[in-house]
């Protein structure tokens, strides 16, 4: 490994470069490591998990076994009793027969109680190794987890900050906040990835395994109804991916400015969800360019809001108007869809990231927001955000 020596007289920002990359190998070869060993224990896990399932099933099928060769041992074992009681009534072979039943009966239910045993045994070890590989898959990810917290910490322009945050506090409070905000976009990327793209994608290939199976049992036709199913689920699936690389960041809003990057962004929206009508509106000029800042937050006000129309409405048209005034810009969505109760939305915290991200979003801008909606009316919000904040 590299040893760099630091003087403090010559200190300068290339010499913390030079640290911050041999951190950021050794932090990112240990992430690398750890996130290794968690694929390698879910992977034991989920054998482990069939495995477990396997023996079960053969633990039920010894018993259910034993269980039945035992009442078939104690018939035996009463005709062997029998017998011997009576031998001048049987001849020496149904004398024989009968010892020969009842110790093959006898013999093989201990075969059996002693499989069972091992069965039991090992059921036992691969339920404690379940155990321990759940409690390492859990601690590494946190681990990994926490690493990506430095990296993303050290991945900053910590370099460039030497000069201007001079003191040690400053600069931790500047990369607390950075990270925090990223940290809070990937937990919302990571979310919609998994509520997305990442449950169609599974039931992509379930459905592509079921394809066969239904090809040889319930013949062509049967065939290509379920690949036309399996068509439109690649079709959802493919759009929630454009739709969350979308979400980082269209560029459009840079190029063209809001108004365009709106239209643009609701004509693709109704062309991918190709059931509910998207009107837009505007009013001012549009070529005019507002703040960055602006820009970015009005965009993602509406995309908020289309999108939980989209999702929850059940709406047949989406109606968005913006208006660019000269003292303040106002925003109105409204849908046509099944509505809700405001309050009792609010009130159940799981149900109200949505409003709760938009609301915040408006006070950062000084605006307002008001959202009117009941059952079977539909759902209009109001949002008015002034020029000079």
């Amino acid at each position: 490994m590299e040893v760099l020596t630091v003087d403090s007289k010559t200190f300068d920002s290339k010499v913390l470069d030079k640290i911050i990359e041999n951190m950021l190998q050794a932090v990112q070869n240990s992430k690398n490591e750890i996130f290794k060993i968690g694929e390698t224990s879910r992977q034991e896990y989920e054998n482990l998990v069939r495995e477990l399932k396997v023996i079960k099933e053969q633990v039920n099928e010894v018993i259910d076994k034993s269980d039945k060769l035992a009442i078939q041992s104690k018939y035996a074992r009463q005709r062997l009793v029998e017998v011997n009681r009576n031998f001048q009534k049987f001849t020496e072979e149904d004398i024989r027969v009968a010892y020969e039943k009842a110790h093959a009966l006898q013999l093989e239910l201990a075969t059996l109680v002693e499989k069972e045993k091992l069965l039991r045994n090992r059921r036992d070890e691969l339920e404690r190794r379940l155990v321990g590989l759940q409690d390492m898959i859990e601690r590494s990810e946190h681990l990994v987890g926490q690493i990506s917290v430095v990296l993303n910490y050290l991945n900053q322009d910590l370099r460039q900050m030497g000069d201007v945050l001079e003191d040690a506090r400053q600069k931790q409070e500047f990369g607390l906040r950075i990270i925090e905000a990223q940290e809070e976009e990937r937990k919302r990327l990571s979310r919609e990835i998994h509520d997305g793209p990442a449950q169609l994608l599974a039931n992509v290939l379930m459905r592509s395994d079921l394809i066969d199976r239904i090809f040889r049992e319930r013949g062509t036709e049967e065939g290509f109804k379920e690949i036309r199913s399996f068509r439109e689920m690649v079709r959802g699936a493919l759009y929630e991916v454009r739709r969350i690389i979308y979400d980082l960041r269209p560029m459009a809003l840079d190029d063209l400015g809001l108004i365009p990057t709106l239209r643009k962004y609701l004509a693709t929206v109704e062309e991918y969800d190709g059931n509910t009508k998207i009107v837009f509106h505007s009013h001012g000029t549009e070529e005019e360019r507002l703040p960055t800042q602006f820009e970015v937050a009005l965009f993602r006000l509406v995309q908020e809001a289309v999108t939980n129309a989209l999702k929850h409405a059940e709406a047949s048209q989406i109606d968005v108007k913006v208006e660019v005034l000269t003292d303040k810009i106002n925003l109105v969505i409204r849908d046509n869809g099944k509505g809700f109760l405001v309050n009792q939305v609010r009130a159940e915290k799981k149900n109200s990231f949505g409003l709760m991200g938009m609301k915040e979003r408006v006070e950062l801008l000084d605006g307002k927001i008001v959202i009117n909606s009941m059952p079977g009316q539909g759902t209009v919000i109001v949002i008015q955000v002034p020029r000079n904040a």
